[in-house]
């Protein structure tokens, strides 16, 4: 999640507030019943848990300590490059993988980070629609889950068919129809 992110809350089936999560929290903490509301990251679809009791401005703030990426020391000395950043984790391949990797240089590590890094540099076309479809399903799942034809509308959004999933979401609540296929929408 970053700072730039937009949130959106409902109180049941409405939208009661969109905008950064602090303009958010500062309205869901006047409501009376926190039990109906729902607030939602639009970047990811995820629903955001935040703990009003001391305020908007401290639940926001400890929200981002949870969620936000920080800088942690390992308790015993690691192997590697810990100052770096350098996370060891397991990548599985077939043997002509590792043989191909076995001859870069650098070593496969290197030849690992080098081919990641080109493929951040280079867009992928396809990566915002399936970044945006996913946060719509999110979304989707944790307000329409119990409408009327959610798991139609589930399979028209994987498969693209824009029309249908529109006919399906016809019959939910305007303010979760809107928020919805507007998360789908993809440029």
């Amino acid at each position: 999640m970053s700072n730039q992110s937009t949130f959106t809350a409902f109180a049941g089936h409405v939208c009661i507030a969109s905008g950064s999560l602090l303009d958010v929290a500062q309205v869901v903490a006047v409501r009376d019943d926190p039990a109906q509301l729902l607030i939602i990251d639009e970047s990811s679809g995820d629903p955001v848990d935040l703990d009003l009791r001391h305020g908007p401005d401290e639940a926001v703030a400890a929200h981002l300590a949870r969620t936000q990426p920080g800088e942690s020391q390992p308790s015993a000395p690691a192997r590697g490059r810990p100052r770096l950043g350098v996370v060891a984790r397991e990548v599985t391949l077939l043997p002509r993988h590792w043989d191909w990797l076995a001859t870069q240089p650098g070593g496969a590590s290197a030849a690992l980070r080098r081919l990641v890094e080109e493929a951040r540099r280079i867009p992928d076309p396809t990566d915002h629609a399936r970044r945006a479809r996913d946060a719509a399903y999110k979304a989707m799942a944790a307000l329409a889950g119990d409408l009327p034809g959610f798991e139609d509308a589930s399979r028209a959004l994987f498969a693209g068919d824009r029309p249908k999933l529109e006919a399906l979401a016809s019959v939910w609540p305007d303010d979760i129809r809107a928020f919805v296929l507007r998360l789908a929408e993809s440029p």
